[in-house]
């Protein structure tokens, strides 16, 4: 396990030095996504302090800490495909491919649908 997270650390040393646009284009994607972790951790803690107690018992609590749980999986997301990509440009092989973006929006479209039903119970 931790040999993996190791190459989180030391990717420079794989490989030979690729183009450095596609190197930076790589840390953007990067941060891309941890904004986009850092989004959902936000809204994690706006639920748990601002949103009003729901018709569902502990629904605002179980939102918050899927939100936040979610923000959290991103962001190891986000460095371990900058670090398998980094890796793939320095050996010249294909680019690793990831099916996380589809499950990150089908979680989050999920996620809305939840909360769009229990408005509509709390509304009527």
């Amino acid at each position: 396990m931790f040999g993996g997270l190791r190459q989180w650390f030391d990717t420079s040393e794989t490989g030979k030095t690729p183009d450095y646009r596609f190197s930076l284009a790589n840390e953007r994607t990067f941060l891309a996504w941890i904004r986009t972790g850092l989004a959902l951790i936000a809204g994690g803690l706006a639920c748990a302090q601002f949103l009003p107690p729901l018709p569902v018992a502990h629904l605002r609590e179980i939102i918050a800490i899927l939100l936040l749980v979610l923000g959290a999986l991103v962001a190891l997301r986000a460095v371990d495909h900058w670090a398998r990509t980094e890796r793939a440009m320095r050996l010249g092989t294909d680019l690793p491919r990831s099916r996380f973006p589809a499950v990150l929006a089908m979680a989050v479209a999920a996620g809305a649908v939840v909360i769009i039903i229990a408005v509509l119970i709390q509304v009527f």
